[in-house]
């Protein structure tokens, strides 16, 4: 079982999200401020933390920046949790220095095993990036 930590201002995706982590059987606390995921983050020091890029008060990047600077969070994983567009979102949580990215809308489906493919150690995490969740099936259920 890991903490996790959401950061995400649209409260039926946190929402969401926050069940299906808690259905695999994480730790799971939801913010929807920057501000109140900074303190939750400093109070917790999770496993990993899902940032939403675009945050009402704090940007994603600020976040992030803030939490790379504390030696305690050193193996969290900060991954990206974003509705840019793809090529956007690699390039940003690159630019950032988080350990992923994943792209809204998610794949229900899918979505623990890719948080899951971030708690690895670092040397194991792909070279590329994993989280999109990209695919044409009609039957997907999604969240924005």
């Amino acid at each position: 079982m890991a903490v996790i930590v959401i950061i995400e201002d649209n409260v039926q995706s946190g929402r969401l999200v926050a069940k299906l982590l808690e259905e695999a059987g994480h730790q799971v606390v939801l913010t929807e401020t920057g501000e109140d995921g900074l303190m939750t983050i400093f109070e917790t020091t999770p496993d990993l933390v899902l940032i939403d890029l675009g945050l009402p008060d704090i940007d994603g990047q600020t976040v992030i920046a803030l939490l790379q600077q504390q030696p305690e969070l050193a193996h969290t994983r900060l991954i990206a949790f974003t509705a840019w567009p793809e090529t956007t979102a690699y390039n940003m949580a690159r630019a950032y220095g988080c350990h992923g990215v994943i792209v809204k809308p998610i794949d229900t489906r899918r979505f623990a095993a890719q948080v899951e493919a971030f708690l690895s150690p670092p040397e194991a995490l792909p070279q590329t990036p994993t989280g999109s969740t990209h695919d044409d099936s009609t039957d997907r259920n999604t969240a924005e």
